[in-house]
């Protein structure tokens, strides 16, 4: 009985509960809006705090853009849905 043991093939389990999650709204700076209204909405959309609003807002000035949500791919299309009522540029991606 020498023969050598056939290889054991494993399939990976993907978790659900953390793909699920996988999904982020992305905010583009616009020259457009006041810090103001940026931080207003985003209180709306994401139901963040002041200062949570204001260093999420300074980000996107200051780099460009900026990750404001996670979460699963409809609740992140809702948000970017309330940050586009005042015509701010967003994109829902994974």
């Amino acid at each position: 009985m020498g023969g050598a043991a056939a290889p054991v093939k494993v399939e990976e389990e993907r978790d659900s509960s953390t793909s699920d999650f996988a999904w982020k709204v992305v905010l583009f700076n616009c020259e457009c809006h006041t810090f103001d209204e940026v931080e207003r909405q985003l209180i709306k959309a994401t139901h963040c705090g002041l200062g949570r609003a204001r260093e999420l807002a300074w980000e996107v000035h200051s780099k460009g853009l900026a990750i404001v949500y996670h979460g699963p791919q409809e609740r992140c299309e809702a948000v970017a849905a309330v940050l586009e009522d005042i015509r701010l540029v967003v994109k829902v991606t994974q």
